[in-house]
């Protein structure tokens, strides 16, 4: 299809009451990131945006550093990470493609900087729209996404904020899609970093998004915003964000000789302090965390499967949510499916039963299980191949060593 109108109003569990923090006014609007590495602080010596971390152990559980952890922060960009776990979740149902054109509104196109210049009336495809939200921080192509899903952008951040509940985000209250200044638009540390843990083992496969250092939009090539990517040994992402009010803000997912943790620095006075801080978090913590996994993977209540997954390796076969099967993500090599066999004749079994003696009953075909012991059913095997095929190819993720 061409174009479309609205893709999918999704319901509205009840309207959940609005977090009031006392803020500092209207924060100015996001700044353009400049391209080098370290770019320049555009502040002077009293910028002190206020600060708070935390690092957590993914494989146990254990918070291994804190600091202000549960104090209100504005999200800014952060909030893109939410906005990309509901698309996520479309992606998985099979409600959208990546190749699922998104129309562009007039709102959508005037958001303030950082944004690709999308044009009203026009369409930008899923895959497109992810990228950019990961890349370039693009606030265009975060209302865009929130307009599809939510059919307003306020809609939208309802289902955000009932989403951060469902996940056991109890402090962060959504109010756009994009992360522009919010005054009620507020989180934690410890909230962000639940949220960085959910959604790259709520989707192993799309969450490999995250590590694409670059994608090229009409000619230009956009920069990811995260320096830390390839700088920094096991870093696979997640998500940079700036407001005035906020500081510069980053959530971090390191993987390191079969450790994992995840960082929060919320509040940093430069891209490159922040930076700098959550080198020091990284290298300080990395060691302490567990090589075993001693806690289970419980995302929105339900314990998923526990199989390590490494978001810069080929992506891992994955096999969606259906109305008969949970996730499964597999570790081993691809399923070898048994084709399913065409029911019998009835006219021509009875003919061959009165003619010949029934033969002896064969043995059962070999079962389509996984390791895991879920069975995989062909279909949904076979698109979850190509899906992983699809994603890798445009990726162009290098291999584990």
């Amino acid at each position: 299809m061409a174009h479309i109108s609205r893709l999918h109003w999704l319901p509205v569990a009840g309207l959940l009451a609005t977090l009031t923090i006392a803020g500092a006014g209207w924060d100015q609007a996001e700044a353009r990131s400049a391209r080098t590495p370290s770019p320049r602080a555009i502040h002077g010596p009293s910028y002190r945006p206020p600060y708070a971390a935390i690092v957590i152990d993914d494989k146990s559980g254990q918070v291994l550093h804190e600091d202000h952890a549960d104090e209100p922060r504005h999200p800014a960009s952060l909030t893109k990470i939410m906005t990309l776990y509901l698309l996520f979740e479309q992606l998985e149902a099979g409600t959208l493609k990546l190749d699922t054109p998104l129309p562009i509104s007039t709102q959508a196109a005037i958001q303030n900087p950082t944004k690709l210049g999308l044009k009203a009336n026009q369409t930008i495809k899923v895959e497109d729209a992810i990228k950019g939200l990961v890349t370039k921080s693009a606030n265009d192509a975060a209302v865009v996404i929130g307009e599809a899903l939510g059919g307003s952008e306020e809609e939208f951040a309802k289902l955000m904020t009932l989403k951060a509940r469902m996940l056991g985000m109890s402090s962060t209250t959504y109010i756009n899609a994009s992360g522009l200044p919010a005054v009620e638009q507020v989180t934690t540390a410890r909230d962000q970093a639940l949220l960085g843990h959910a959604i790259q083992h709520r989707f192993p496969l799309y969450y490999q998004y995250f590590a694409a250092p670059s994608f090229l939009w009409r000619g230009a090539e956009m920069r990811n915003h995260n320096n830390l990517l390839g700088n920094v040994k096991g870093v696979d992402g997640i998500k940079t964000g700036y407001t005035e009010a906020s500081g510069y803000n980053l959530v971090c997912s390191v993987r390191r000789d079969d450790r994992h943790i995840v960082a929060v620095v919320l509040g940093g006075t430069s891209n490159a302090a922040r930076d700098t801080r959550m080198r020091q978090l990284i290298e300080a913590n990395i060691t302490l965390a567990s090589t075993q996994r001693t806690a289970p993977i419980i995302v929105e209540g339900k314990e998923l499967d526990s199989a390590p997954v490494t978001a810069m390796a080929p992506a891992p076969t994955f096999v969606p949510a259906s109305a008969h099967s949970k996730p499964v993500r597999l570790t081993g090599p691809k399923p070898q499916v048994q084709a399913a066999k065409p029911a019998a004749n009835p006219t021509l079994q009875a003919a061959d039963t009165k003619a010949a003696p029934r033969p002896a009953p064969r043995k059962s075909p070999p079962s389509n299980k996984t390791s895991t012991g879920i069975m995989v059913p062909e279909t949904i095997a076979n698109t979850a191949l190509r899906q992983s095929q699809h994603v890798e190819r445009r990726l162009n993720l290098p291999s584990s060593p």
